[in-house]
């Protein structure tokens, strides 16, 4: 597969500068909706501002769930819809997609009975804590409401004596444990990348372009500039999709044909922040799942091991403004002390902090007090001409990762009703990326793991690890890898120089950030340094034919994005470079 320049996709968008829908904002739900569309054939236009999935799309909890606290909130068609794509994704991106055992610790039999009650009936908002009757409840129903696609095992409880034969580190309050099956994402970036270069084999009028910010409106024409070159295009779309998420009322107001760029009031945003965490007692703590518990106050939190580290959140408050948007040092304190809760002989030092990461929920325009009481459903409005606008815009609000397809599906069908066109084409069981031809049992994963590396004469082990970074793309990867002068990386040997070239030819790199965030885990993972940096920078300066200045220019930039919204001075990453 040859992926086309950027140059290329922007001579094709400069030529045909009236699609038929123009969707703005590249996360998931965005990439999700162009993906609807293009294999119907329409002729879509997908720009970013940033790169894809740098948003909220890339400070996910990694969790693919059917939600199990939103059945609190009455939620149950979205819990319904949530554990069906869950599954679909379990069989459409297994090389990304596995289930996750995930231990729900419980400290009282029968508290927050009343509490449930009073907030079913929307006669309370005050979050309490939870027995082990609502969990039994809850976990109950999750189980009938995938009794028919039951692809994983049901709960099980187990008393206070076998709770602790596993989890000796839990708090000594625990009675007793409920492990129930959801699941989790390794590489959710790569899979929103892997639908657009899928769309790109499959529709030549589709076009998805990063680094691309609109400017503003006239009439029913829409200005986007590339960050790259400052130059601008024109393009008059039938019908525009926003999918900015926590951006959504913002993009309106530079949409809006106003003179005023008057902003709507649709979406109200709330962050949530993570750790990744280098611990070994925390780790082992975990015994291999997701601990699924509550804090002091009744939050619910969640931890579960992630590239041998443990990832640990989330904190949820109300966000007016989503930029510049990270985590802060308060919650850090508190993502630490709702862990000491449920282990509390384990001390984390702040140098074990590896990375921190957050990302604003695009949900709707609430007056709750309590964040947790906000709705995580989805819908589509749409703002018209009556409202300041010339051309329809649909504005998609709320979604998460776990029903991106649903909710792009769904919204799709909306806009071919718009265009009087008919589906054609179902993704329900359409396999992404490199889950296509995926093996689907451990033994014949393996068996095409040793075939390869008979095949290449690369080590079993190394091809192992591409195939757990790319699925089956790793065997393009591998041919790519041998058709040039390839070694480890002096930094950082798990990846290798090719490997990296071809990440940056095929895979949409603008920035080293890119690399580092979002095409690898390098970041998430800990394995930065500066070393690591520098190198990368090297290769990625050589292709794209940089000057000295723009690679100094690159350098700080990356630096400073590691620095203010991950926590990673370059006094750390100097330090994690020395062996």
């Amino acid at each position: 597969m040859s992926v086309p320049t950027r140059e290329n996709v922007l001579d094709t968008l400069r030529q045909n500068q009236t699609p038929q829908v123009l969707i703005v904002g590249g996360g998931i739900n965005g990439i999700g909706l162009y993906r609807e569309l293009a294999l119907q054939g329409i002729e879509v236009v997908l720009v970013e501002r940033n790169d894809f999935c740098s948003g909220a799309s890339t400070a996910l909890s990694r969790m693919i769930h059917g939600g199990l606290r939103y059945m609190e909130n009455g939620e149950f068609q979205l819990v319904k819809e949530s554990l069906h794509e869950r599954n679909n994704l379990l069989k459409n991106a297994p090389h990304y997609v596995a289930p996750l055992p995930t231990i729900v610790p419980i400290f009282s039999y029968s508290s927050g009975i009343w509490g449930a009650i009073r907030r079913f009936l929307r006669l309370s908002d005050k979050p309490t804590r939870r027995g082990a009757f609502i969990v039994k409840m809850g976990l109950t129903l999750y189980d009938l409401f995938t009794k028919s696609d039951q692809v994983m095992p049901k709960h099980i409880f187990r008393n206070k004596a076998n709770t602790f034969k596993g989890w000796p580190a839990f708090h000594p309050d625990v009675k007793c444990s409920a492990t129930y099956y959801d699941a989790w994402i390794t590489y959710p970036e790569r899979l929103g990348l892997e639908m657009i270069n899928d769309v790109g084999q499959t529709n030549p009028n589709a076009i998805a372009l990063n680094y691309m910010n609109v400017e503003g409106a006239e009439g029913k024409t829409v200005q986007v500039t590339d960050a790259l070159t400052q130059q601008s295009i024109s393009i008059t779309p039938d019908i525009i999709v926003n999918a900015t998420g926590a951006w959504v009322d913002f993009t309106n107001g530079a949409l809006s044909a106003s003179p005023d760029n008057k902003k709507t009031d649709i979406v109200g945003g709330t962050k949530g922040s993570h750790l990744v965490i280098r611990n070994d007692d925390l780790l082992a703590a975990t015994g291999g799942q997701m601990v699924y518990y509550e804090n002091q106050e009744g939050r619910i939190c969640i931890l579960f091991p992630y590239f041998g580290n443990v990832l640990v959140g989330s904190t949820d408050l109300k966000l007016d403004d989503p930029e510049g948007n990270k985590c802060e040092d308060f919650e850090r304190e508190y993502i630490l002390e709702s862990l000491k809760f449920v282990f509390p002989k384990i001390e984390i030092a702040a140098s074990e902090i590896l990375y921190s990461f957050s990302g604003v929920r695009p949900l709707p325009q609430s007056d709750s007090t309590v964040t947790g009481k906000i709705s995580r459903d989805h819908y589509c409005k749409v703002v018209s001409k009556a409202e300041g606008f010339e051309t329809p815009v649909l504005c998609m609000i709320g979604g998460k990762w776990t029903t991106f397809r649903a909710f792009g599906e769904q919204v799709a069908d909306q806009i071919l009703d718009m265009l009087e066109l008919k589906r054609n084409v179902s993704t329900k069981d359409l396999p992404i990326g490199g889950g296509r031809d995926f093996p689907r049992s451990k033994i014949g994963c393996d068996e095409w793991v040793n075939g390869l590396s008979v095949r290449s004469g690369l080590k079993a082990m190394r091809v192992k690890s591409l195939v757990e970074r790319y699925g089956t793309i790793a065997e393009r990867i591998i041919d790519f890898m041998q058709t040039g002068d390839d070694a480890p990386l002096a930094s950082l040997a798990s990846y290798s120089k090719r490997e990296i070239e071809y990440i940056i030819l095929n895979e949409h790199i603008v920035t080293l950030s890119d690399i580092l965030c979002r095409r690898t885990s390098i970041a998430i993972s800990g394995d930065v340094s500066l070393t690591v940096i520098n190198e990368i920078l090297e290769i990625l300066a050589s292709l794209k034919q940089w000057t000295k200045d723009q690679k100094q220019a690159e350098l700080d930039n990356v630096l400073y994005r590691l620095s203010h919204f991950h926590n990673l001075t370059e006094d750390v990453l100097r330090q994690r470079g020395i062996t």
